[in-house]
């Protein structure tokens, strides 16, 4: 087990993870950040708005930034054709 630490950067600014989270690995950690950034999308459709222009950044113990997971990644949208 390893220390993540999931940071959110989106339209309201920059949100640092303070605690992290103990995961198995890096694509566990890119599990967790998917779905951290479905809650946070399910929330803002609540509110009327998408804003798929954030991420996540997924840091190690070390405070080093591993990988950068952005907002869309993390759904599939489809519109349908008028």
């Amino acid at each position: 087990m390893a220390r993540f630490y999931l940071h959110i950067r989106n339209g309201n600014g920059y949100a640092e993870d303070p605690e992290g989270q103990d995961l198995s690995d890096l694509a566990a950690a890119r599990s967790a950040a998917i779905e951290g950034v479905r809650s946070l999308l399910a929330e803002e459709a609540r509110q009327g708005q998408l804003d798929l222009s954030g991420s996540i950044e997924i840091a190690n113990e070390e405070g080093n930034i591993l990988l950068i997971v952005p907002f869309s990644e993390a759904i599939s949208l489809r519109l349908s054709p008028r």
